[in-house]
């Protein structure tokens, strides 16, 4: 277990708080975390706890997402407070180098481009945000720039090889379109700048191909561990069919293709995400037996006349819900396989999901300095 406390200027001078447990010794932020994971699963007490999964300390983040405030001459690239004071994070010790020296170019490029941040007191200017994605194997890059409308696309394409001249590795740029006056990350419209539309992250080996709106996990190497193990499950398990529910640019499904010889099923809503996964599935060869489809995992599984043997499902954090719990109590499968990011939410389904007993349980640290926990559970459908 590591034992070290991060250093971080932002956070000493009440900057920024996202790291509410950044000044707690590391080692002891993990026994804290497995802990409380563990008391909220107390009620099932058959589980088998395997190690936590540690993060680095810093560095580990593979996504900046900023917002964009001050003028175009002098753009600001952090966070906005409560009381709309902007404040830089270009040196948060959670971003790697690589992603770190773009900061500064962009900012450059943003002055050149004069390209003016939004005002959100004042409701005017442009640009909202800027969220910034790296794969920690190759260092290609994803920048997305947030726009309040697309008039000042005409100026951005214009000087756009000035971006990728400075930033070689910034493979993908794209402009999303949020016109709402709300604090709402990013909205429906994309429009892609540069000709290669996804970003790829490499994981245990594998590709993963992401458009700009498809969900990545922030922590690259704790996120290869999480997926390795589902993967010894699965291979352990062996089924003939597997479903992978909510299944996001396709990281379980393809994992589980690797150990398995029969049908993989992937589903999620997001239309990109699924066709990121299926770029993914073409890439490896493994079209024949791994596809994906662009549903809500509920009107699919209640669609289905069968179920398969295993069933991997990893929901945002509300869990999964009434419906789909008892579609899976009544369902022929043997093994669920459940990732989640709410331990809360997951307790619930767990009793909800009555004839399944949890066997094997895992916490991974994906958000170090943070209470928040991702937790992997392996059930098995309770004998009769």
């Amino acid at each position: 277990m590591n034992n070290h406390i991060l250093s971080c200027h932002y956070y000493d001078q009440a900057i920024c708080r996202s790291c509410s447990q950044i000044t707690v010794d590391y080692g002891q932020q993990c026994q804290s975390k497995q802990a409380n994971v563990e008391a909220i699963l107390k009620d099932f007490t058959d589980i088998e706890w395997l190690p936590l999964v540690e993060s680095h300390l810093s560095a580990f983040r593979n996504k900046a997402k900023m917002v964009v405030s001050g003028h175009w001459q002098a753009p600001i690239l952090g966070i906005l407070t409560r009381e709309f004071q902007a404040h830089d994070l270009v040196n948060c010790p959670l971003y790697p180098h690589e992603l770190q020296k773009t900061f500064s170019i962009i900012r450059e490029w943003i002055r050149q481009t004069k390209l003016m941040p939004y005002n959100v007191l004042e409701r005017r200017g442009e640009l909202k945000y800027l969220i910034i994605s790296i794969d920690e194997h190759t260092n290609a890059m994803m920048c997305r720039f947030v726009l309040r409308s697309t008039n000042a696309l005409a100026a951005m394409r214009l000087a756009l090889p000035n971006l990728r001249q400075a930033i070689p590795s910034m493979l993908v740029v794209s402009a999303n379109i949020q016109p709402l006056a709300a604090a709402i990350l990013e909205g429906e419209q994309e429009i892609l700048l540069t000709e290669q539309p996804v970003l790829t992250h490499w994981l245990n080996g594998l590709p993963l191909h992401c458009h700009p709106r498809s969900f990545f996990q922030t922590n690259q190497k704790v996120a290869s561990k999480l997926y390795a193990q589902a993967q010894s499950w699965i291979q352990d398990i062996q089924p003939k069919q597997l479903w992978d529910l909510f299944c996001g640019v396709g990281g379980f499904a393809l994992h589980a293709a690797q150990v398995m010889q029969g049908e993989v099923i992937g589903i999620e809503v997001n239309a990109d995400a699924i066709a990121s996964a299926q770029q993914s599935a073409n890439h490896l060869g493994l079209s024949d037996r791994l596809s994906f489809r662009a549903l809500t995992a509920q009107d699919f599984a209640l669609a289905q006349t069968h179920s398969p043997e295993c069933v991997i499902i990893n929901p945002p954090r509300r869990g999964i819900g009434v419906e789909l719990c008892q579609f899976l109590n009544h369902s022929a499968t043997h093994y669920l396989i459940y990732s989640s990011c709410n331990p809360e939410s997951l307790a619930q389904d767990i009793k909800r999901l009555s004839h399944f007993s949890p066997v094997k349980a895992q916490v991974f640290d994906m958000f170090a300095h943070t209470e928040h926990a991702e937790v992997l559970l392996l059930l098995v459908r309770k004998v009769s």
